[in-house]
């Protein structure tokens, strides 16, 4: 292998050994940083993010963000191995953001290294964002005010690196139903928890008509509910709570629209926010156009990244899979990892990014 694989492996184990649980990143960060100040950088810090200019940049050109995040969740249950200590097995790499998003990281920062090492038609651009896993505002939502123009951003994501060409937005729906209390061994009262449960059934059963080629339907799906304060009292209110992941065809705006339209008047619903939409590129853009004669295949993905926050066309292509991320014994292939940076230059190296 070469060194600067061995360098980029040893990275990958450092920042697995330093847990950098959403919001607990400070330590992370200083590791990647002392990392790029090793092959001669300074980083622009920008809270715990770290954004990378390259040594030629200049505003006349292109530019090009390479963007992955340093945080992982939670270690969830179920895991048999100390989630941060990097163990080596039969090819595989464990341990915590080994594949979410620790693999996405090394290699496209190593790939920022050697693609700045020579003069590109384009000026490329990385950033190492924090709070991704939470869509905190110290992360991408903190950084995109510090950056420049992007022509176009690739988001170092698991996804087997084939390119990820849209995704899925989110939003997160919080109902409230009203009732009536009244005594539970008596025929009082306004059931709240039974009008929620028919109105969630009234729901499931809802559909939106634009189907996506690339993300399918929209998806709305009840995960939380609540309701009553002890045994003999008929509830009151129900909140229950939604995940609706948007394609494409549709804002978050428009779809909350539709649900409020068919909501009875004793239902209130609230949005956390409207700001996570689907985000695409289109399958023609020249960085696509690349993927595609290299026999990469774009398709659509179901889960949210940085790129939401960031306004201009992008794409998810990484290392690692999907399925493995935020699972017990999370591990990403050592020969993911080391075929990821030569993918990485094959399709960017002297690759004209503009419109």
């Amino acid at each position: 292998m070469e060194k600067s694989f061995g360098d980029m492996l040893a990275l990958l184990k450092q920042l697995i050994s330093t847990p950098s649980v959403t919001r607990s990143e400070q330590e992370a960060s200083a590791i990647l940083k002392a990392d790029m100040v090793r092959h001669g950088y300074t980083p622009k810090e920008i809270g715990l993010n770290l954004l990378l200019y390259g040594h030629s940049y200049n505003p006349a050109k292109p530019t090009l963000l390479l963007n992955s995040h340093i945080d992982t969740v939670k270690p969830v249950a179920g895991w048999t191995k100390d989630p941060f200590t990097p163990v080596e097995e039969d090819g595989k790499l464990y341990g915590l953001g080994s594949n979410d998003d620790g693999a996405g990281l090394v290699s496209l920062l190593y790939a920022f290294y050697q693609l700045d090492s020579k003069e590109q038609p384009y000026n490329p651009l990385f950033l190492a964002t924090v709070e991704e896993e939470v869509n905190g505002i110290g992360g991408m939502k903190l950084a995109v005010k510090e950056l420049p123009h992007i022509d176009v951003a690739l988001i170092g994501e698991p996804t087997g690196m084939q390119p990820a060409i849209a995704e899925k937005g989110l939003m997160v729906l919080d109902f409230t139903v009203h009732g009536k209390s009244g005594h539970a061994a008596r025929n009082e009262g306004i059931n709240a928890l039974y009008r929620a449960t028919e109105l969630i059934e009234k729901l499931r059963g809802f559909r939106f008509d634009k189907v996506s080629e690339l993300l399918g339907p929209v998806k709305f799906t009840i995960t939380m509910i609540n309701a009553g304060t002890q045994h003999n009292v008929i509830p009151d209110v129900c909140t229950f709570t939604a995940d609706v992941r948007t394609n494409e065809l549709y804002s978050n705006r428009e779809v909350f629209d539709m649900i409020c339209a068919v909501l009875p008047e004793w239902c209130e619903v609230k949005a956390r926010s409207f700001n996570l939409n689907s985000s695409r590129i289109d399958v023609n853009h020249t960085i696509i156009c690349k993927a595609v004669s290299m026999g990469l295949v774009p398709y659509g993905s179901p889960t949210l990244s940085d790129q939401a926050v960031l306004d201009c066309p992008s794409f998810k292509m990484g290392p690692g899979e999907s399925s493995r991320s935020h699972t017990a014994d999370e591990f990403i292939y050592i020969s993911e990892l080391e075929l990821a940076v030569p993918e990485y230059l094959k399709l960017l190296d002297g690759l004209y990014v503009g419109e």
